[in-house]
């Protein structure tokens, strides 16, 4: 066999083993550009549902907050309105008009029974303990509108986990841009007719890709994802 011959020989041998791993990194990057798509799909997915519940719970908790400062001015007029039945019945007492002073009393004990909630009646009971106004107790005045501000806070970090969900889509997105990158490389292989030229466009393809895949490692999946949850319900 000529030298020739050998050359011709290795030379097929080697476009034989370029074309295999071509048709593998074909299919690695085929089978992760579907990954980064779906995963991309999911953040999105989320992305919406996080930027709906924040602003229905923004919504609610901005209408809790102003149903509380109602409750508050609500409260303060009933406070006022106490202050002057015990105005009234000290007047009573000291004027010797105990059954006068009996009926304001009870007027008092019917107004908290009947108009304040339960809170805002222990409140009064601690402020005619210590001589002040139950809105002075710590920590009451906050007490109307911390539900409002739980649901408030609530909001704001499902909006913040929505921003990063786009984020993390968009950068998904920017992987399955980069594969198609390697895709259309190692397409284009064919059309290179020496075996140098065709080595180096399937190596800076390769590079690419195990750069694409790295950083897409580096990006979160989805809150709460798990694969198997597609197949058991």
């Amino acid at each position: 066999m000529s030298n020739e011959e050998n050359k011709e020989e290795k030379k097929g041998i080697n476009e034989s083993k370029l074309e295999l791993i071509i048709a593998i990194l074909l299919g690695v990057t085929a089978i992760l550009t579907a990954w980064a798509s779906w995963i991309g799909s999911l953040h999105g997915g989320n992305q919406s549902t996080n930027y709906t519940k924040s602003n229905n719970l923004s919504a609610m908790g901005n209408s809790m907050y102003n149903e509380a400062a109602q409750n508050y001015m609500q409260d303060v007029i009933i406070w006022n309105t106490i202050n002057d039945y015990i105005f009234d019945r000290d007047l009573a007492e000291a004027n010797g008009k105990k059954k006068d002073a009996d009926l304001i009393d009870e007027k008092i004990n019917l107004l908290i029974e009947d108009s304040c909630s339960e809170e805002f009646a222990e409140a009064i009971d601690w402020a005619f303990e210590e001589g002040k106004s139950p809105f002075e107790k710590d920590g009451y005045v906050d007490s109307y509108y911390q539900e409002a501000l739980d649901t408030i806070d609530e909001a704001d970090s499902l909006l913040e986990q929505g921003k990063q969900d786009n984020a993390n889509g968009d950068a998904y997105g920017l992987v399955s841009v980069l594969y198609s990158v390697v895709l259309f490389m190692l397409g284009i292989v064919g059309i290179f007719k020496k075996l140098p030229n065709r080595m180096i466009v399937m190596i800076v393809s390769a590079v690419l890709l195990v750069l694409a895949t790295i950083y897409m490692i580096t990006i979160p999946l989805p809150t709460n994802f798990s694969l198997l949850s597609f197949f058991v319900h």
